[in-house]
């Protein structure tokens, strides 16, 4: 019943900027914990970062630190990441993710914890 759908990926050069987008379907977004995770061919999918229903609480892979930054607005039933920086080792699909969490500060970093997920976006950063 719940659905993702991510948006905002494309072709941007190193240094550059991307804002990705994830809406969600469903009146109960604000009971969601979500997360955004990346993915090349040939590697496990990873998680990018994460936040908790409230916003308190956010998670960054070490990698994305000081670049990247999640946030979400629970009135627009929208997660979004944030991409500055960007580096030609960011090139990936992009995924959403969310999962039902009884917890209002909890957060979740690894890919079996989330229920849901968006269909992703390519994004591609040039050198």
């Amino acid at each position: 019943q719940v659905q993702l759908v991510e948006s905002g990926g494309g072709l941007v050069q190193a240094g550059g900027s991307l804002a990705l987008s994830c809406a969600a379907s469903g009146r109960t977004f604000s009971m969601y914990a979500m997360g955004w995770f990346r993915q090349v061919p040939g590697k496990e999918r990873e998680s990018v970062a994460a936040i908790s229903r409230n916003s308190i609480s956010t998670y960054y892979t070490e990698s994305v630190k000081g670049r990247f930054t999640i946030s979400r607005d629970n009135a627009k039933n929208t997660v979004y990441l944030q991409m500055n920086s960007v580096k030609p080792e960011d090139t990936a699909v992009y995924y959403c993710a969310g999962k039902y969490s009884v917890i209002p500060g909890g957060y979740y970093s690894t890919r079996d914890a989330y229920h849901y997920w968006g269909q992703g976006t390519q994004v591609t950063v040039s050198s």
